[in-house]
């Protein structure tokens, strides 16, 4: 294995997320207390104080994983491992599937971990460009030339992060069918799958193509990043590659933080709506903001997810821009450098609207300063 590459957004939050105020940089939507979880998931103090300190199992426990084939997947709970957030499921996939030599198409611009890990296993990275000019519309034509007899995985997120992009439900076919044609896995990072602005969300690919294999998680559309809850969809024999790894990394989930998710997962309908209808209003207050800033902005009106990926017109360096945003008006916004495009920024709008107008407010004045921001 080579080094690995630093984590830039990692980096970036572990800098300024908890040293700023006001939060428009994240990707995820408005956080949950743990009372508020008592009240909308029938959750009761009796339960959690009857929790036992035991280890679960490998994949996690058999009620878990059958509530989350039941609601995303086709009820077989053998097709189901719960993970510590999608970041473990990912960094499973790649070491349990990968060597080096591989070719993986990935997106670009993209969230850094779907790629650099299987970078540093030695895989050649082939680069499915997403592009402002089109929207940040994926091309599927563009796609199907990358995918050859060669190509050991395919790489998505959609909603992507960090543009909000996304796939109608027939490219989403031509695509699953490109990848099995040359019998590739096709991961799918479904982080923000249940956030769609119009239709419904995407299926799993995992129900038409078996080796495909799905993300999901709790951090971006259920506001329980810190409850650090994931899972993955795949064959039973894929699985088993990935427990061989945990055997040797985090071994299961805490019985806790499984009840919990459980609960969750059974009630994620009614979170879902509480987050959608507010990720809804604030993305109406984002297209207004841009509509009075076109100036000084430019944009592609996400399909799903609470980020949009936020041209900037003539500030070349956004990293310069967002360092100066966050130490003089203690706002956290993410420079597009995180994702290999530097005059660009991630802007999340699924925190609390007070917070949004809040941070915009202080975006526009920032953008009207006189220093340039360029190289």
């Amino acid at each position: 294995m080579n080094e690995i590459a630093p984590a830039l957004l990692e980096g970036w939050m572990r800098d300024y997320y908890f040293n700023t105020e006001i939060d428009i940089g994240s990707s995820g939507v408005e956080n949950f207390s743990l009372a508020e979880l008592f009240q909308l998931t029938n959750l009761t103090q009796e339960e959690l104080n009857s929790v036992v300190f035991h280890d679960s199992s490998s994949l996690g426990s058999l009620e878990l994983r059958q509530a989350i084939a039941e609601r995303w997947g086709n009820g077989d709970p053998e097709q189901v491992m719960v993970t510590h957030g999608s970041s473990e499921a990912n960094f499973l996939i790649m070491n349990g599937l990968l060597n080096a030599g591989d070719e993986v198409v990935v997106l670009d611009p993209c969230y850094q971990q779907l790629y650099s890990i299987a970078e540093s296993i030695g895989c050649q990275l082939k680069r499915w460009q997403l592009r402002f000019e089109q929207n940040f519309a994926p091309d599927i034509e563009e796609a199907k030339s990358l995918i050859n007899s060669r190509t050991r995985m395919v790489i998505v997120n959609f909603p992507h992060n960090p543009t909000g992009a996304s796939l109608t439900r027939k490219e989403q076919d031509a695509l699953i069918d490109a990848v099995a044609k040359v019998g590739a896995y096709l991961v799918w990072d479904a982080a923000f799958a249940d956030i769609v602005y119009n239709g419904s969300p995407l299926p799993n690919p995992n129900l038409r193509y078996d080796r495909a294999i799905s993300m999901g998680t709790f951090s971006k559309c259920y506001g329980l990043p810190g409850l650090r809850f994931g899972w993955c969809f795949a064959s039973p024999e894929v699985l088993a590659r990935f427990v061989r790894l945990r055997d040797y990394m985090t071994l299961h989930l805490s019985p806790m933080i499984e009840l919990i998710a459980r609960r969750v997962v059974e009630k994620a309908d009614k979170l879902l709506s509480i987050r959608l209808q507010q990720a809804r209003i604030n993305l109406d207050i984002v297209s207004k903001w841009v509509e009075q800033h076109q100036a000084l902005v430019k944009w592609s009106r996400p399909q799903g997810g609470v980020c949009t990926f936020l041209g900037l017109r003539g500030i070349s360096n956004s990293e310069s821009f967002c360092h100066y945003l966050a130490n003089t008006h203690k706002v956290l916004l993410v420079p597009g450098t995180c994702f290999n495009n530097p005059s660009h920024v991630r802007l999340g709008f699924g925190g609390a609207t007070t917070d949004l107008n809040e941070g915009l407010s202080c975006l526009s004045k920032a953008l009207l300063t006189s220093n340039p921001f360029n190289e």
